[in-house]
């Protein structure tokens, strides 16, 4: 089984609160952008004006955004208790 059909698998709860929070204003500097090449969920986009946001609901909660953002920009903690990723598999 290839690496998309078991992620095909997990379901989520999403919570109305985000568990991910971008400073918009350390991005814009950024000419990294490395929350766009390793999220692992490709979760990460860039608007009409420029400036980064984060489709929380599909968060495999693994933190590598917050790790690889060289400004610090990424705030990551894990959702409230009964909401975020399921894994189905394995």
């Amino acid at each position: 089984m290839r690496t998309d059909e078991k992620l095909a698998l997990n379901s989520y709860k999403t919570d109305t609160e985000s568990h991910i929070r971008v400073d918009t204003l350390l991005c814009k500097d950024c000419r990294e952008k490395n929350c766009l090449l390793f999220c692992p969920g490709d979760l990460y986009y860039i608007d009409e004006n420029g400036e980064v946001h984060v489709e929380y609901s599909g968060c495999l909660e693994c933190g590598t955004c917050m790790l690889v953002c060289p400004k610090g920009a990424i705030r990551w903690s894990y959702p409230r208790g009964g909401f975020g990723i399921r894994l189905r598999y394995g």
